[in-house]
C-alpha cells in the first residue's frame, strides 16, 4: 500500500463548549486541527497509510500535537521541530441563524518560518503514491508558499499524484501576494483539484459562469435564501477550470446548501477522465461540528482514488458520505472507519444502535 503525504500546519484549537459565545464560558476546549492534518488523520482512520509533514516548536505544545497525530496512526517521522511558536485558532460554533466564527492567532508560527529548502522532499516522497496540500499553507507566509511549490515540484518529479484543496482563507493572505498569484502556479502541478465556487473565483481568479435564466442560482452559484443548487452551472464551472488548467485530471466541487448553522445540505460533483458525476445529497440536521467537513471529503476522495484512479463515481459518493458523517463528530478530525462510511453508502443512515 503506497502512502499519502500531507503537508501543512497543525494548530491548537480553542473552542467554546457546545454553542456558547467565545468568551461566554470560563473554559475553552483544547484540541488540535488543521486542513492537511485533518486529511491525514481521516485517511489513517479509513485504513490508509498517511504521513504528515510540518514544522512545530519544541516544547509541550508541539509534543502534544505530534502525540495526537501519532495516536491515530499517522506517521510523524518527517515532522520538524523548528524555532517559532504554535499556531492557534479560536472557534465559536454557531447555532441556527448565528454563524460560526474563527479567529486566527498564527503569526510567527514555526510553519510560517519555513522556506523552499526546509524539507528533503525527495526523501519524503520515497514510497509515496499521493501528495495532498491545501491553499491554507501557502497563504500562511511567503516561505510556506515557497515550501509548497518545492513540494509539488518534487512530487511530480517522483511520479506522485498531487491533490490540492483550494480552501481560500481571506484572513490569511497578508504577505504581499494575492491568492491567484500563488495558487495558479501550484495548481499547474496538480492532478486533482477540490474546491467550491468561491474558491475557484477568489483563489484562481476564474470568472464564474452566468446562471441560466431558468435557474435559481445567482452569480455566486448558490441562492442561499432558497438553499438550492444548479448542478448544470457547476458542470460549466468545472469545464472552465479544466480549460484553464489542462493538467487537471479531476476537478471536484463541494456544494453546501446552508439553511442555518445547524442544518446544511451537502453534496458534490466531480469531472474526471471517465465522465461527470453528481453525488447523492445529504440533508444534515443538528450539526455537531462542521469544521473539517471539506477535509474529510478530500480524504474520502483520496482513499478511493489512490487505490484506483478510474473509480471516480464511487470515489465521489464515498467522499460525500464520509464528509456527511464528519458533521456528527466534535473536533476537526473525522474519526470514522471505512466500514461506517460504506454502511451509510449502502443506505444505513438510520442512526439506530448497533448491537
Amino acid at each position: 500500500m503506497s502512502k499519502t503525504v500531507a503537508f501543512g500546519e497543525i494548530m491548537l484549537r480553542l473552542a467554546s463548549p457546545r454553542h456558547e459565545r467565545l468568551f461566554q464560558s470560563p473554559a475553552l476546549e483544547a484540541t488540535f486541527g488543521g486542513g492537511e492534518a485533518n486529511v491525514a488523520v481521516s485517511l489513517a482512520c479509513l485504513g490508509r497509510e498517511a504521513s504528515y509533514v510540518t514544522a512545530l516548536p519544541p516544547g509541550p505544545l508541539g509534543d502534544g500535537a505530534i502525540g495526537e497525530l501519532r495516536k491515530y496512526g499517522v506517521d510523524v517521522s518527517r515532522c520538524k521541530r523548528l524555532p517559532g511558536r504554535m499556531g492557534v485558532y479560536f472557534l465559536e460554533n454557531g447555532s441556527n441563524q448565528r454563524a460560526s466564527q474563527v479567529v486566527y492567532d498564527r503569526e510567527g508560527s514555526s510553519l510560517s518560518l519555513v522556506g523552499a529548502d526546509s524539507f528533503d522532499w525527495d526523501a519524503i516522497f520515497q514510497g509515496a503514491g499521493w501528495f495532498h496540500l491545501t491553499g491554507i499553507t501557502p497563504a500562511v507566509s511567503a516561505g510556506a508558499a515557497e515550501a509548497s511549490l518545492a513540494a509539488v515540484k518534487a512530487a511530480k518529479k517522483a511520479g506522485v499524484a498531487v491533490s490540492i484543496d483550494l480552501n481560500y482563507r481571506k484572513k490569511l493572505w497578508k504577505y504581499g501576494k494575492t491568492a491567484p498569484e500563488v495558487m495558479r502556479g501550484l495548481v499547474s502541478f496538480a492532478d486533482v483539484l477540490i474546491a467550491n465556487e468561491e474558491d475557484i473565483q477568489l483563489a484562481l481568479g476564474i470568472e464564474l459562469p452566468e446562471p441560466s435564466p431558468q435557474s435559481t442560482t445567482q452569480s455566486s452559484g448558490l441562492d442561499v435564501s432558497k438553499a438550492s443548487l444548479d448542478k448544470a452551472y457547476y458542470r460549466e464551472l468545472v469545464s472552465l477550470v479544466k480549460a484553464s488548467f489542462p493538467n487537471l485530471e479531476k476537478v471536484a466541487v463541494t456544494l453546501r446548501e446552508s439553511h442555518s448553522a445547524d442544518r446544511n445540505g451537502w453534496s458534490a460533483v466531480l469531472s474526471g477522465s471517465t465522465g461527470f458525476y453528481e453525488s447523492r445529497s445529504y440533508d444534515i440536521t443538528d450539526i455537531v461540528d462542521r469544521v473539517g467537513g471539506g477535509d474529510s471529503f478530500a480524504a474520502g476522495l483520496i482513499c478511493v482514488l489512490s487505490e484506483d484512479r478510474q473509480r471516480e463515481a464511487y470515489a465521489l459518493e464515498f467522499a460525500a458520505a464520509a464528509s456527511c458523517l464528519k458533521h456528527t463528530i466534535h473536533g476537526d478530525f473525522n474519526l470514522v472507519s471505512r466500514t461506517e462510511v460504506e454502511a451509510l453508502l449502502s443506505g444505513d443512515g438510520s442512526g439506530r444502535v448497533k448491537r
